[in-house]
């Protein structure tokens, strides 16, 4: 394609404006997965209904792409020729972010699971990196991304001291912990994989898969000890948590290219710390941290993050 017919670059405040929209849409899933987990009353079956329908579409759209169906080749193939089993694992990170989310967020509320959904992340990202567990291999700790690990760490502490209404279950405070760093080794496992099969689609094909399974276990399992729900909601958007998890990764690959890794991470925190704040306030959940208390930690957790990515830079003299 030549420069005359190559369609011109997203412009680039657009394209940070979009970032800003993927983290809407996962402080949107988030409210919607806690919901159909609450109606239902089951965190896991609601995890498994949302991941399910994900895979659904994600599956269609890889067969309908070139690059997709490319890739699923790569993967049979290299299913024989030795793609290590914990490269195949990633979804399972995701399985227990959507599990968390049906099992906390219609309590505890979207900013509180959003604001140790970060710490988790980050505080994971440092622990990876300096193992090199990613594809970028061994990445140094250093002050300002230490600093910026404890910032994102206190401000799940500055939710927990803020907390109004009945005192939260310890469980529900560590799990969004427990999906931030289980998202950080997904990313990292994604990455490896990514290189091997050289489609994101594909990879994501893998992730949901292995999530599906492991929710459809999870599922039956909590279906076998505590009963089959009474039934299923008849509201139309709690069914779509999965289609918005696709939604946000097919736009996140459509602009890394063009934001790079940076500002797509800044941008998705800004707008999922800020979203989580808006839905807490629009329908307050019964327990978790005041709306105050919320919007303090999210700043704190916003700058931790800035001070742990942004590549600062010692003045030369």
């Amino acid at each position: 394609m030549t420069d005359q017919t190559r369609p011109p670059a997203l412009p680039l405040g657009a394209a940070i404006a979009a970032t800003v929209f993927i983290g809407v849409l996962t402080a949107v899933q988030a409210r919607i997965n806690g919901a159909l987990g609450a109606a239902i009353g089951d965190g896991f079956v609601a995890a498994s209904i949302s991941f399910g329908s994900g895979l659904v579409l994600i599956l269609a759209m890889t067969l309908l792409a070139p690059s997709g169906r490319r890739g699923l080749r790569l993967l049979i193939a290299g299913a024989g020729r030795g793609i290590p089993i914990w490269m195949l694992l990633g979804g399972l990170a995701g399985a227990v972010t959507v599990a968390t989310q049906g099992l906390t967020v219609a309590t505890i509320g979207v900013a509180l699971f959003t604001v140790g959904l970060v710490a988790g992340q980050t505080a994971g990202g440092l622990l990876l990196d300096r193992v090199g567990y990613g594809p970028a291999g061994v990445v140094a700790v250093t002050v300002p991304r230490l600093v910026g690990g404890l910032l994102a760490i206190v401000g799940v502490v500055l939710c927990a001291l803020g907390q109004r209404g009945e005192p939260v279950a310890w469980w529900m405070l560590a799990l969004p912990l427990i999906a931030g760093a289980g998202i950080a080794w997904q990313q990292g496992t994604n990455g490896r994989l990514r290189q091997e099969l050289g489609s994101p689609l594909s990879t994501t094909v893998v992730n949901f898969t292995g999530g599906s399974i492991a929710l459809g276990v999870a599922a039956a399992v909590s279906v076998t000890v505590n009963g089959m729900p009474a039934g299923l909601p008849s509201e139309p958007w709690m069914y779509l948590g999965g289609a918005m998890g696709v939604v946000y990764i097919v736009i996140s690959a459509a602009l890394v290219k063009r934001t790079g890794v940076l500002l797509l991470g800044l941008g998705s925190v800004v707008g999922l710390l800020a979203a989580s704040i808006v839905l807490d306030a629009i329908a307050p959940p019964p327990a978790g941290p005041s709306l105050l208390a919320a919007t303090v930690a999210a700043g704190v957790a916003f700058v931790g993050v800035v001070i742990a990515v942004v590549p600062w830079r010692r003045r030369v003299r």
